[in-house]
């Protein structure tokens, strides 16, 4: 799906899953181009960090090697670390960039930093942001895709069917969550086999027209018409939310990844 993928790291810990995780997602020839911003441009702090990133670029050329996949570790320094990353994105001309949510925990939100929000608004690329427990899956049964809309983005169906083809043809699952319509009794919309021959349902979810207008329930709203159904994998893709606003903002995201029992990954194309 994806000649080249951009993946900021921070910390050695996250080097392999990343990486193990992108390659679901990489051409066959494709190339994963892990990178590390030191953030900061004094000389004392950047000699004795690019000294350290030695802990970052083994892990990520092992894991390479593990999976058989190309791996090019890339060392930066900057004070602004998602134009660092940008920059590296343009310049190198990846098709995508994944990251994890991640913030300092001196500030009052330790879960997503300016980070994850720069690249998310400002990336010409597509961003696949992935909660920790999507890191740790070893095998997905079920996707869901989640939507406010009649049916969801195609890349994110594209990102939906691309992981089911590489777990065993798991099917998948697109479910929009709406108000009833005249005739509408809850049964599937559609089953069946989408084109490459997975197994396909279009399923939705009927909720208030006053709970869809209110913009902060959206992860609320999502995660319980989630838990109805049996998963391993949520998706949710970028799309305008009933309130006539982005969907996935740093609010979102947040709530989202905090209280979501199962892996999931947002999309931003």
């Amino acid at each position: 799906m994806y000649r080249e993928i951009l993946v900021p790291v921070q910390e050695p810990s996250e080097v392999e899953p990343l990486v193990r995780f992108a390659a679901q997602f990489l051409d066959a020839d494709g190339t994963i181009r892990v990178l590390h911003v030191i953030p900061s441009t004094t000389l004392p702090e950047v000699t004795r960090e690019w000294r350290n990133s030695v802990h970052l670029v083994v892990p990520a050329h092992e894991a390479g090697a593990a999976l058989d996949v190309r791996v090019d570790p890339e060392v930066r320094a900057a004070s602004d670390v998602p134009g660092e990353i940008l920059e590296s994105a343009e310049s190198h001309n990846v098709d995508a960039i994944l990251l994890t949510l991640r913030g300092s925990k001196r500030g009052r939100n330790p879960l997503v930093g300016h980070t994850a929000s720069g690249i998310l608004q400002h990336a010409p690329r597509d961003v696949l942001v992935a909660n920790r427990l999507a890191l740790t899956a070893d095998r997905i049964p079920r996707v869901l895709v989640a939507t406010f809309q009649p049916m969801p983005p195609p890349r994110a169906m594209q990102v939906a069917e691309l992981v089911s083809v590489r777990n065993d043809s798991a099917p998948v699952v697109a479910l929009t969550l709406g108000s009833p319509g005249p005739g509408d009794d809850g049964s599937p919309v559609h089953e069946g086999r989408s084109a490459r021959g997975i197994p396909f349902t279009r399923k939705r979810s009927f909720i208030s027209g006053a709970l869809l207008g209110r913009r902060g329930r959206a992860p609320e709203l999502i995660l319980q018409a989630a838990a109805r159904e049996r998963f391993g994998l949520l998706i949710v893709g970028e799309e305008e939310d009933r309130a006539g606003g982005r969907l996935l903002t740093r609010r979102f995201l947040e709530e989202l990844f905090r209280a979501a029992p199962c892996p999931v990954v947002a999309l931003r194309i």
